[in-house]
């Protein structure tokens, strides 16, 4: 079963690799209104809201599978304030609601054992927050399938990394993709969670964390050890050694220096797998002992299992309990600074080739697999421990084409456009209201550990940090290209921000919210024969209200 599940997920990861034959010579390129790369959440947001306005949309997606993290096993949303959602992302979750109504759709417990409590729990009527993976891309393909004009989906299409973008006179003319195959657009949507649409077509971005001075954020650049903000997870302590018994560091810490408060660099926020397991035996597969495991990866967190004499695997992982017995696990369960996060190991992916990026994937699955395998098979771990983290395992019925496991690694951060309003601290917690606003954000900037590293002796996590929620209006002018760079491109998830403001920006709902905003512009821009950026707000305002789209604090 471990080979056939390993090399399943690998083929699944490593299909866009495959090259096909070009187009026959002479033969003419498929034309559209909007051409969108990446099928992300906000890609089909984009696609549906352009379909729904008469235009002819295609969505080219590097793998097999539409979504993104909101089908890749994201299914406990990060809605922050759930009055700021509206348009296109309510409709999700009201689907999602009405699929859950029928009692039907529960397999593995009842509908009324299903009982979640704070800004998760179930409203009579609904919206619905948490949803199974496979029901997420059951709906978004119902959306797209239901549009009122015909949105064209092609899989497993990478962009060719050197000659994707054809570009004349600050407007993209086609995307080229590595197997030969030419796109040709008016106007173009880059929804994918890389940028390298916007990159190839000669658009500013920024990767890594910016210093505190560039847009004066009192949370930017490099946190440091003893910085007054919330760092949860950050430390292990004086009493675990970061040192094997040579001396060498252990696995997953990075020598290097922590760097200066405050100031600026090429680091990136820590990756890892929403991953969906069930306790529900009918459906569920053992996790067994990977090829590539080595229990050195994991002698850390055994460490700190043993010094704070951990009990229960609740105490490493966030579990959040996901309809039919399933889970949505992510990083850091109480406080643990050892968990599914693969802190630092992710810094050459954002503009790494595809050789690259597949391998940071790879590392991210070996680890991630291993250390469930490390939880519950370890003899050195309390049999609570073990038996707990073996009563889950894959869901059947989830990623069947992938061995069980979701294809999607959870891209927190990779290039950020700097466009025509670089959206900042103050944005989100200062100047709330804006002029020109799309929709509305309210998630607390949030950032995962960016490094782990050695500090007067000691193992620490750098760079977290959480901050209350509050809800604010999205200009905009974060997902427009400086209108000197391109003409006829928008940007919906590697929007204009600075790190600390895309910590709150970047929730998959709220990637829905720019999404159906930046189809919609590009459908004006379309019908007014103009560049994006000389589309009249009022005429963008009054669809988007006629959309549903909520776009002002106090509606």
């Amino acid at each position: 079963m471990k080979l056939k599940m390993v090399s399943c997920v690998l083929a699944l990861f490593f299909l866009a690799t495959s090259f096909h034959q070009p187009p026959p010579q002479g033969e003419k390129s498929p034309s559209y209104d909007l051409v969108i790369y990446g099928g992300t959440s906000a890609g089909v947001a984009a696609a549906v809201q352009a379909a729904r306005l008469g235009k002819k949309a295609v969505i080219v997606e590097p793998g097999n599978r539409l979504g993104g993290a909101m089908s890749g096993g994201l299914g406990w949303s990060d809605i922050g304030n759930e009055e700021t959602i509206g348009g296109m992302s309510l409709e999700f979750f009201q689907r999602v609601y009405e699929y859950y109504k029928d009692e039907s759709a529960w397999k593995a417990q009842s509908r009324s054992s299903y009982r979640l409590n704070g800004n998760h729990a179930i409203s009579e009527g609904g919206p619905m927050w948490t949803f199974e993976p496979e029901v997420a891309q059951k709906i978004l393909l119902e959306m797209i399938a239901s549009a009122p004009q015909k949105i064209e989906v092609v899989y497993n299409e990478r962009i060719d990394l050197k000659k994707g973008v054809q570009k004349k006179n600050g407007e993209i003319k086609a995307l080229r993709t590595e197997s030969g195959k030419v796109f040709t657009g008016k106007f173009f949507i880059d929804a994918s969670y890389e940028g390298d649409l916007l990159a190839l077509a000669g658009v500013s971005y920024h990767v890594g964390r910016e210093s505190r001075d560039t847009y004066n954020e009192p949370l930017a650049g490099v946190l440091g050890p003893t910085i007054k903000v919330r760092q949860p997870k950050q430390f292990f302590g004086p009493e675990i050694s970061p040192y094997d018994d040579n001396g060498q560091l252990l696995p997953t810490i990075q020598d290097v220096p922590m760097g200066e408060q405050g100031q600026g660099d090429n680091k990136i926020q820590a990756f890892n797998f929403r991953t969906c397991l069930t306790t529900f035996e009918p459906n569920k597969i053992p996790i067994e002992r990977p090829e590539s495991y080595d229990s050195m990866q994991y002698e850390l967190l055994y460490r700190y299992i043993e010094l704070k004499k951990l009990t229960k695997i609740s105490q490493v992982l966030t579990i959040s309990a996901i309809p039919n017995l399933k889970t949505d696990i992510n990083d850091g369960g109480h406080g643990s600074p050892f968990s599914t996060d693969y802190n630092g190991m992710n810094w050459d992916y954002p503009e790494g080739d595809y050789v690259t990026r597949e391998r940071i994937w790879k590392e991210h699955y070996d680890f991630t697999i291993g250390l469930f395998y490390f939880l519950g098979h370890d003899p050195r771990l309390p049999q609570t421990m073990r038996d707990e983290m073996l009563s889950y395992g894959l869901p059947k019925d989830e990623f069947v084409d992938s061995g069980n496991w979701t294809p999607q690694m959870y891209i927190r951060e990779t290039r950020r456009m700097i466009g025509e309003h670089v959206l900042t601290q103050a944005d989100c917690q200062e100047t709330v209201t804006k002029p020109n606003s799309i929709g509305m954000a309210s998630y607390g900037p949030d950032s995962h550990h960016v490094q782990r590293v050695v500090y007067n002796g000691e193992v620490q996590n750098e760079g977290n940090f959480l901050e209350p929620h509050k809800s604010y209006e999205i200009p905009l002018g974060v997902i427009l290209p400086k209108s000197n760079e391109c003409k006829n491109l928008l940007v919906p998830v590697c929007v204009s921000s600075s790190h600390i403001a895309f910590g709150s920006i970047r929730m998959e709902p709220v990637f829905m919210i720019m999404g159906q905003a930046a189809g919609t512009l590009a459908s004006l821009a379309i019908d007014g024969k103009v560049p994006v950026q000389k589309v009249g707000y009022e005429k963008l305002k009054m669809q988007l209200i006629k959309d549903k789209q909520k776009l002002n604090l106090g509606e």
